[in-house]
């Protein structure tokens, strides 16, 4: 299992797990619900995620360290200010905002059971074989850093 740690882009696990959002809503139409402003609320969720990584991807590119989420052995700094002192993974935090924005405007009860599916796996095989190597890198600094910050919100 280890072979997957770091492996599939956290963008094409979005799109794969996206596209069962919508296999879901499509091949069961019996579990769509519908309320009045779920498509803004959609709209929404996709605009704080997309502006949840964006920041995120500023911040690393000012604190000149890689964004690369294959390479965490590259990260020169490590980044605990501006969105980072709120959550300790903004970029993947976006993703599951715009998941869950993607499951309101499909509607559909199941299509949301796909979001957790999505946060396990990037927990696994993506955040913590980041944690071990920022661990490794910055010692106590980053785990002072860990015991304030939550990993998600």
């Amino acid at each position: 299992m280890n072979a997957l740690e770091t492996k599939v882009p956290p963008v094409a696990q979005v799109i794969v797990i996206a596209a069962g959002m919508y296999g879901l809503a499509k091949t069961m139409p019996d579990l769509v619900f519908a309320f009045s402003g779920s498509t803004m609320l959609a709209i929404g969720l996709g605009i704080i995620g997309l502006g949840s990584g964006a920041l995120g991807v500023a911040q690393f590119k000012q604190a000149q360290t890689t964004v690369n989420p294959h390479t965490p052995e590259k990260s020169t700094n490590l980044v605990t200010g501006g969105i980072y002192q709120y959550t300790r993974n903004p970029m993947y935090l976006g993703l599951v905002l715009i998941l869950l924005g993607w499951g309101f405007y499909l509607s559909h009860f199941l299509s949301f059971m796909l979001t957790p599916v999505f946060m396990i796996y990037m927990r696994r095989f993506q955040i913590q074989p980041e944690e071990r190597m920022m661990s490794q890198k910055f010692g106590k600094h980053y785990e002072a850093y860990v015991s304030r910050v939550r990993r998600w919100i």
